[in-house]
């Protein structure tokens, strides 16, 4: 991987920080196929400026959660479905009833929905994913080789039904007791054959994961060194958004597309291919080359994100205690 030195990046603040001074700061993007690194600009054709110029501000649903993460827009039912981590339970959101308790579960994290609309959930306490059925939920898998995973993360779904999730140690004690794996990896689940495959090992703490639209592209999240890690070398990693490149469904190969130095938890794409991360001071938004497009400002520290609601442009934002909106412009 070529490395360099990275652009400046904006540090974060109690205000929100001046989406014009960001557009200017992109951050650090390693053009790894080419050999290259540069502080790449956004895309003209997205028009980043205007668009999110335009996008409404971050507005508070509700709040009182301990820790909430892992939203996920029901468009059948126009409800949202979030986890509350230490509260051990999955919240409902709607329009009509505001939020609710959905159902108990050790440790959830996050959720998404399979390709028969069925809900997914990362369970920490379980060490797995689960498919919530008519029989209620039921994990996907046991573990690998005989030895339980760290504590599922994330997920995103292909259209065959294939699962892409990432396994930091978040919900093991000190992120070190009870480990039986050497590594904090991104697993990829065939569920029609039950094949599961480790098929990133170099991450430090993989996080957030999603895929573009014509699933030709694989993005991971990883919040950087973490000294809990079995490899020391990989303590002092920075947080990165790394692109991967998919064939037939398959990583094609571990080596970067392209990677950017910036802090994110969870992530979602949109239908253009704009990347929505959640980071220190908002939601930062980024073209499908790892451009910098622009920020929508959060109150509070966001941990995950979704689009949904009745156009699908409204952007569902985790964060701390609460759940926020933003509306985005028609693309």
């Amino acid at each position: 991987m070529a490395q360099g030195t990275a652009c400046p990046m904006p540090s974060s603040s109690s205000s929100p920080p001046d989406v014009g001074a960001l557009g200017r700061l992109a951050g650090t993007v390693l053009l790894v196929g080419f050999g290259a690194f540069g502080c790449a600009g956004a895309p003209a054709s997205l028009e980043p400026l205007r668009a999110f110029g335009e996008a409404a501000p971050a507005v508070r649903l509700a709040s009182g959660m301990d820790f909430c993460e892992g939203p996920v827009w029901r468009a059948d039912s126009k409800d949202l479905i979030l986890s509350d981590i230490p509260g051990k339970t999955l919240m409902r959101w709607s329009e009509a009833e505001g939020l609710t308790d959905w159902m108990e579960l050790d440790g959830p994290n996050g959720n998404a929905l399979d390709v028969d609309g069925e809900l997914l959930t990362c369970v920490h306490g379980a060490r797995t994913v689960v498919r919530h059925g008519p029989d209620g939920p039921l994990p996907l898998f046991q573990g690998l080789g005989g030895r339980r995973l760290n504590s599922p993360n994330d997920l995103t779904v292909q259209s065959d039904g294939v699962l892409w999730f990432t396994d930091p140690p978040w919900g093991l004690e000190r992120q070190r007791v009870g480990r039986e794996l050497p590594g904090n990896w991104v697993y990829r689940l065939d569920r029609r054959s039950g094949d599961l495959r480790a098929v990133l090992k170099d991450h430090s703490m993989p996080n957030g994961i999603a895929l573009s639209p014509g699933e030709d592209r694989l993005y991971v999240a990883d919040t950087g060194g973490h000294p809990s890690h079995p490899d020391a070398g990989l303590h002092g990693r920075p947080a990165t958004i790394t692109a991967y490149r998919l064939e037939g469904g398959e990583l094609a190969s571990p080596e970067p597309v392209w990677q950017i130095e910036t802090l994110c938890d969870g992530m979602c794409v949109d239908g253009a291919g704009r990347i929505f991360a959640t980071g220190q001071d908002g939601v930062t938004a980024w073209g499908p080359d790892g451009g910098y497009l622009g920020l929508i400002p959060v109150p509070e520290r966001p941990s995950n994100v979704c689009l949904g609601g009745p156009s699908g442009q409204t952007l569902f934002i985790t964060a701390r205690t609460s759940l926020y909106r933003a509306s985005l412009p028609p693309r």
